[in-house]
């Protein structure tokens, strides 16, 4: 089996760590893929994704027996159609129903067709609208972009000054360029969240681990929100929590998926608050989570290369989950979110992998034999253990054996995870 991946992030390093497990493999190729997989897959830096006939002409030629497409961003433009209308099987839903991350918009409206359970929202686009819709929500706001911001276009705003300042930096600063152009405002929800992802052929549908992701920069979910500082899995839910979120929201998601007609051979990654009045979808995305998948794809007992060939052909094949728990602890760049600082020497064992630890690499570049910070996230440190205390244990001991003036990493993470499951 010969396999394209489609990105360059930590998601798609995780993808061909996974896949090269696979006795039935023979070749993983990466577009463009980055100097930290290329032990493991062929990198192809050169070739640019967003020309579709190049990468139809690359599976023909490299005999391609399916793609997987990591990113949010080729599905939201199209890719995964061109490929179908070509003859090449891939992973991914097609473009009209990779609108539902691509436009929050076109979620939350989705959702209300559906009847499935969200915050209570407003479309806004000005700073004059977003304040006086304001007055029918109680603080703390949530302001988010319509489009796709790399998973920075949210704002919990405490007060409606920083809510005017949120909205003065989304429509008149323009920070987040066309995808700010449009937001949402909803009503705060608290409660408990957790990461819920399924594969699906578009009728039937299976559940992945549950993850929680840990969005904040710092410890105890302090400072800016970003693409992701860490994640623990699976979680072990209150009693008939998972048995709510099937029928109130992956099951009428998926009617809702038929209804429209939407063609789904893929991932959903549903966002969702467990609150006292139970859950409810913050978000969905039409992919991989990134970091979840470095922790969810260890613990499936199944030949994942088969697995995901035989989704993009339209086919669920059963699996397992093994009875083990995964950690990953990123190692951002200093400066990140905002502006990640590049160049700082990184020093370790950057190739670790020895079956319970390992590092996923996201954002780094190879020169002269030394790993520098080329990112915004730049490593994952991952360790598996019998149980989510031990798996945590082992992931640290990983980040403390990367040296690096360049990097900062959470402390706590997987400590919320004890505490409330």
């Amino acid at each position: 089996m010969k396999i394209l991946v489609i990105g360059s992030g930590g998601r798609e390093h995780a993808l061909v760590k996974s896949f090269r497990l696979s006795p039935h493999v023979t070749e993983i190729h990466a577009i463009p893929g980055h100097d930290g997989m290329s032990q493991e897959a062929l990198c192809h830096p050169d070739i640019n994704w967003h020309n579709f006939e190049s990468i139809v002409h690359f599976c023909s030629i490299h005999e391609i027996d399916f793609v997987m497409i990591g990113p949010e961003d080729p599905l939201v433009s199209g890719l995964s159609d061109f490929l179908r209308s070509r003859g090449i099987h891939c992973i991914g839903p097609d473009q009209e129903a990779a609108q539902l991350e691509g436009s929050k918009v076109f979620a939350k409206l989705f959702m209300q067709e559906a009847h499935v359970p969200t915050a209570a929202f407003a479309i806004v686009e000005s700073v004059q609208e977003t304040l006086a819709a304001s007055e029918k929500f109680t603080p703390p706001y949530v302001l988010k972009a319509d489009g796709l911001c790399a998973g920075k276009g949210v704002t919990l705003c405490q007060t409606i000054d920083e809510l005017k300042i949120a909205a003065e930096n989304y429509f008149d600063k323009k920070i987040f360029g066309a995808a700010g152009e449009k937001a949402l405002l909803e009503q705060f929800l608290p409660g408990f969240e957790l990461s819920f992802t399924i594969l699906t052929n578009g009728d039937k549908y299976a559940v992945l681990p549950m993850a929680q992701d840990h969005k904040r920069l710092r410890d105890q979910d302090q400072g800016p929100n970003t693409g992701g500082m860490g994640t623990v899995a699976p979680l072990s839910l209150k009693e008939g929590w998972t048995e709510q979120i099937i029928s109130q929201v992956v099951e009428p998601t998926i009617a809702q998926m038929k209804k429209r007609n939407f063609l789904y051979r893929g991932i959903l990654f549903i966002g969702i608050m467990m609150t006292p009045d139970g859950p409810r979808v913050i978000e969905y995305n039409t992919r991989l989570g990134d970091p979840e998948t470095q922790v969810i794809l260890p613990l499936l007992d199944v030949d994942t290369a088969t697995l995901f060939h035989e989704l993009s052909k339209g086919n669920l094949i059963p699996f397992k989950i093994k009875n083990l728990s995964v950690t990953c602890v990123i190692m951002a760049a200093l400066g990140y979110p905002e502006s990640p600082q590049k160049g700082a020497l990184i020093e370790g064992p950057l190739h670790l992998d020895d079956g319970n630890q390992w590092v996923i690499h996201a954002g780094t570049q190879k020169k002269e034999g030394q790993y520098f910070v080329n990112g915004g996230r730049v490593l994952g440190c991952v360790g598996m253990g019998p149980d989510t205390e031990a798996s945590i244990k082992m992931a640290y001991q990983v980040v403390s054996q990367i040296k690096s003036q360049g990097l900062q990493y959470r402390s706590d993470i997987g400590a919320k995870v004890k505490r409330t499951t």
